[in-house]
């Protein structure tokens, strides 16, 4: 079997620390794992509810869930609660 394929996104570092993750809803939380499917694991969570007759705006009111599993396919984002790192394009050829 060939090697695995590396992921463009390095989750190590933000295990056991807050993130914010995007889905169809704004849900956060601490992120306890992850594959390399990119599905989640998130402890201590919460969900931003939102407007009835406008899902793009937030009530303001939240939901508490603890620990839910995020699967891969639904994650658009995924950001660290503390602030935000900037890393390398990983698209772009050594040398170019």
């Amino acid at each position: 079997m060939a090697g695995r394929k590396e992921t463009a996104l390095d989750l190590a570092k933000f295990v056991d620390k807050g993130v914010q993750v995007k889905l169809t809803g704004g849900r956060q939380g601490t992120l306890k794992g992850y594959d390399q499917l990119l599905n989640l694991v998130l402890d201590e969570a919460v969900e931003s509810e939102r407007e009835q007759d406008d899902p793009l705006k937030l009530s303001g009111k939240t939901r508490q869930l603890g620990l839910i599993v995020c699967r891969g396919t639904a994650v658009m984002l995924v950001s660290p609660t503390d602030g935000t790192d900037e890393i390398a394009n990983p698209f772009l050829a050594d040398g170019a």
